[in-house]
């Protein structure tokens, strides 16, 4: 009997909204929350190490964010679980996108990114 081959993968959803209590439209400020759900889809437990996101405005501007974890966690996943948390961005224009990769290393020392798809940031329209 051989042993299962080990899976690493973990997949990632993101929800964005639209801040208008915490946007200053007037001065250019375009405030996001976005809630990210990272599952682990595959069978060896794995820990989110770090984090790389690239911030697209529809100005063209980009900027590139890294860091240790997410909102001060590095999770530990078994396969199956999930680990859910909501974060912000702000942005200089009404629109823009995100994308990016978590940095995960499971139990035997694998390292492996999970993708975060992009995802778009977007003002709703408000007709006056």
């Amino acid at each position: 009997m051989t042993a299962a081959a080990k899976h690493y993968e973990c997949t990632v959803t993101v929800e964005a909204e639209f801040l208008p209590d915490q946007s200053d439209v007037e001065h250019n400020r375009y405030a996001f929350s976005y809630h990210v759900k990272i599952i682990n889809t595959g069978n060896v437990a794995a820990q989110l190490i770090s984090r790389h996101w690239i911030i697209n405005e529809v100005n063209g501007d980009e900027q590139e964010v890294r860091g240790l974890g997410v909102v001060g966690a590095q999770p530990l996943l078994n396969p199956g679980q999930f680990f859910e948390y909501t974060s912000g961005t702000v942005l200089n224009t009404p629109m823009g996108k995100m994308h990016g990769s978590y940095q995960m290393v499971a139990d035997d020392g694998t390292q492996f990114d999970a993708v975060v798809p992009t995802f778009v940031l977007n003002m709703p329209r408000v007709l006056h």
